[in-house]
């Protein structure tokens, strides 16, 4: 069984919100109470928040269906429906949010209680009485509530560490990692053992800092090879790098030389890692062949202006020396770093006087008309009451779709599609539809029969 998981699909849906209710007040003595139904509860959202006690996206990996709750119909005597109830998902500090069906990225959810609402729920619907006006004093209806929001997202954790160990496959990261901290990693001696990072926390002095072990790295990873893109975006958030270099590899043309510079070659093409500062460990000095071959490459890794240790994670030679080095660049990148901050929102509402809709012209018969308003009021509209739809037709008159159509060459019995032309509503439009409702039986409208 899974014990991390850092990239998970979440299938999310936000509660609709309740129905308006219609509903007339009836009282002793009062024939003429007037309307009294409440608005229906808005429904709950989905929100995602950081939780620095949350390491790992596990529980998603199992779960990954989560629903918000459902609105609460509006009631009579002005009572409005009750509120669904969000549900609030806890991720660890890092976590990207994408649009699982465009890869677009959402945010990047970084700071202790950071939160994105990443489904809304929906509003609920307007009670007749919110709908009185001085010519509907009674309505005979009232709105439906809205659908919430319903989407897949991709949320990918890039492992927030101060210290990531690079190289090849059973190179030692992990027994490094384990000789360090108190982490205990799977360790065998095959190549690809760890599939997913390992944290360590590591105290040397006065500084606390911890490691990730990054699993193996090959020739071609930047592309993509050997779950390269996988595993290089925990490099990502991560202040320094440590070159783990195995110095008793018997694997043909391989040597810690060539080791490096491959693994370089993969973060520089990779991109965005170049300015992290490096130093590189020889490992494996424990076997007689490979302190040799580390005194011999050791001068030519410090060419190249890189501080240079020879251990062994199986004895911990020199493991307390590199502690201390590392902690001193770890100390050095933090004093470096801005205070880190919540992700900030930035919310941009529609500027005004945008186009509130388009009509769009099909074919010699057919229309479509888009746009935010019209094609939430149809979803907010019983159909199946005639005062309903009059008021629709009200509405829409109002915002000027009548208008538009007549000017794009509709003619009377031309098919209209408002909202998507698969799904969306369909009618046959008759501009008479504009002329005033005339008074009639609550429910009813005279113009439509």
């Amino acid at each position: 069984m899974a014990e991390f998981v850092d990239q998970v699909v979440l299938h999310i849906k936000a509660g609709d919100g309740g129905n308006g209710c219609a509903s007339v007040h009836r009282e002793k003595f009062k024939p003429l109470g007037g309307p009294d139904g409440g608005n229906g509860g808005r429904g709950g959202d989905v929100i995602l928040e950081v939780d620095p006690n949350t390491s790992t996206l596990l529980d998603y990996h199992h779960r990954p269906h989560r629903k918000a709750g459902n609105g609460k119909q509006g009631m009579g005597s002005n009572r409005d429906g009750a509120t669904g109830e969000d549900v609030l998902l806890k991720v660890p500090n890092g976590t990207v949010v994408k649009n699982a069906r465009t890869g677009e990225v959402l945010i990047d959810l970084v700071g202790s209680g950071t939160r994105y609402v990443v489904a809304q729920g929906g509003f609920g619907g307007l009670g007749n009485a919110a709908l009185a006006s001085t010519k509907r004093k009674a309505p005979g209806f009232a709105l439906l509530g809205e659908p919430g929001d319903e989407m897949d997202v991709v949320l990918e954790l890039k492992t927030v560490a101060d210290v990531a160990l690079v190289g090849y496959p059973n190179a030692g990261k992990s027994s490094l990692i384990a000789a360090l901290s108190a982490a205990r990693p799977k360790i065998a001696d095959y190549p690809f053992t760890t599939l997913v990072p390992n944290l360590g926390v590591v105290t040397a002095g006065e500084t606390v800092f911890t490691v990730a072990d990054v699993p193996g790295l090959i020739p071609g990873a930047s592309q993509g090879r050997g779950l390269g893109h996988e595993f290089l975006r925990h490099v990502e958030r991560c202040s320094t790098i440590v070159h783990v270099l195995d110095c008793a590899t018997l694997e043909p043309g391989r040597d810690p030389l060539s080791d490096f510079e491959v693994i370089e070659g993969e973060l520089a093409a990779y991109g965005e890692l170049h300015d992290r500062p490096r130093l590189a460990v020889l490992n494996k000095a424990d076997v007689p062949e490979a302190r040799e071959l580390a005194e011999m490459v050791r001068p030519m890794l410090e060419e190249r202006g890189l501080r240079v240790f020879t251990i062994s994670a199986a004895t911990h030679e020199g493991l307390r020396e590199l502690s201390f080095a590392v902690a001193e660049m770890v100390a050095a990148a933090r004093a470096a770093k801005p205070v880190e901050e919540p992700t900030r929102l930035i919310i941009r509402p529609p500027q005004y006087g945008d186009v509130q809709f388009q009509v769009r012209r099909v074919d010699e018969h057919t229309f479509q008309v888009t746009g935010e308003k019209p094609e939430r009021w149809i979803r907010q509209t019983d159909f199946s009451n005639d005062e309903a739809v009059g008021y629709l037709a009200d509405r829409l008159e109002r915002l000027g779709i009548e208008k538009a159509l007549g000017e794009a060459g509709a003619t009377e019995g031309a098919e209209v599609v408002i909202g998507p032309m698969e799904g969306g509503y369909v009618f046959d439009w008759h501009p008479t539809l504009d002329a005033a409702a005339v008074p009639g039986p609550r429910g009813s409208d005279n113009r439509i029969g």
